[in-house]
């Protein structure tokens, strides 16, 4: 198999698991508070709009096959990181923004590293996405409409835990960075 399949079998790996969470996510539903205020639409119109953009300009067949391994590393380095953060988060988990009656603040594993761990490995797989095209405005067309609709996503969390966890997650964001560990 070429490092090119690989990638490609990476990224359905990805899509695939996304899929299983909105089904596992369905089965939590108990005793949840919805806040989402649409950005999980937003997310994915985002995603596949970005996607299919990103495709139209320059199939991923044109990547080098260094950038295709570097592309490789970034989708499973952030494949991995995101299922760690949400299984560290457990039953907290859900794939809209919504609140669990008995919700607490989560600061262990990743949680102690960033606010947002989950985010930061799709940022990761993101980026290791848009690289397998080998364009930079495939690149562009994929990680800029990510990165909007992850913007508006995190503002909702985050104002909704605020709300709900109030000055505990206040003290968490003033000493946690968003995604990425000392920087962001």
């Amino acid at each position: 198999m070429n490092l090119l399949r690989v990638v490609q079998s990476a990224n359905l790996v990805w899509l695939l698991s996304e899929v299983l969470l909105v089904v596992l996510a369905r089965s939590n539903r108990r005793g949840l508070m919805p806040r989402d205020r649409g950005s999980r639409t937003i997310l994915w119109l985002l995603i596949g709009a970005g996607i299919a953009t990103g495709s139209l300009i320059q199939p991923v067949s044109a990547a080098a096959p260094w950038l295709l391994g570097i592309s490789l590393m970034l989708i499973v380095v952030g494949l991995a990181i995101r299922w760690v953060a949400i299984i560290t988060l457990g039953r907290f988990f859900t794939t809209s923004v919504a609140i669990h009656g008995d919700h607490r603040l989560v600061r262990a594993g990743l949680f102690r590293l960033v606010r947002h761990p989950s985010y930061t490995g799709l940022l990761l797989l993101f980026v290791g996405m848009a690289l397998s095209f080998g364009n930079w405005l495939s690149f562009v067309a994929i990680v800029l409409p990510f990165l909007a609709a992850l913007r508006y996503r995190i503002q909702v969390e985050e104002s909704s835990l605020v709300e709900v966890l109030g000055q505990d997650y206040i003290e968490y964001r003033r000493t946690t960075k968003c995604l990425l560990p000392g920087i962001w």
